[in-house]
């Protein structure tokens, strides 16, 4: 089988041939994992990696605009992993944060039978509501998250933002008023 000429080749990713995109898993597969692997150290990881990126590649494969495919594969690639790394580093200093935060708050609360009951209960409630719902307002009320930041975090309108967290404390004050919990 001859070999594809290179701008042959872009062009049939380009319009979206699926015997293409078959060939750019063939070509690329391997030296991506390798590429991820060596950043990662994780088989697993790098696997994941590998698939994420050629999703990104399929969306992307229009504002590839010449010059070196395996240059802007590659870019892709780093892209890829460095947005995994801030995302990682965020979602770890916002645990560092709160955790912070509790261990401060226990450290200085004052064991009162009536604020048990009532830290209790709004555990009780936090847990009915959806995962998201609940770390929105914990990030806010908790972790002293502003909207602004909560927005940039989720990248989201902030508009959005205030609706989810005012609908959540909607249903965590119906919750807490609610006598079956006792």
């Amino acid at each position: 089988m001859a070999e594809q000429q290179p701008s042959t080749f872009i062009e049939r990713l380009c319009s979206r041939d699926d015997s293409a995109f078959d060939e750019l898993v063939d070509r690329y597969a391997g030296r991506c994992y390798g590429y991820f692997y060596r950043l990662c150290g994780n088989g697993e990881q790098s696997e994941e990696f590998v698939s994420e990126l050629f999703v990104k590649l399929v969306e992307k494969i229009d504002t590839f605009d010449g010059g070196s495919f395996d240059n802007w594969l590659f870019t892709v690639a780093s892209n890829l992993f460095r947005d995994h790394l801030r995302r990682k580093y965020r979602y770890k200093r916002l645990l560092d944060e709160v955790a912070d935060q509790e261990r401060k708050r226990q450290e200085e609360a004052v064991v009162d039978p009536r604020q048990e009951a009532v830290s209790d209960r709004l555990q009780w409630a936090l847990e009915k509501l959806d995962k998201e719902t609940a770390e929105l307002i914990m990030l806010r009320y908790y972790s002293k998250v502003s909207f602004r930041e909560l927005a940039q975090m989720r990248n989201e309108p902030i508009g959005t933002l205030l609706s989810k967290v005012h609908r959540g404390l909607k249903r965590l004050r119906v919750l807490m008023e609610d006598v079956s919990y006792e």
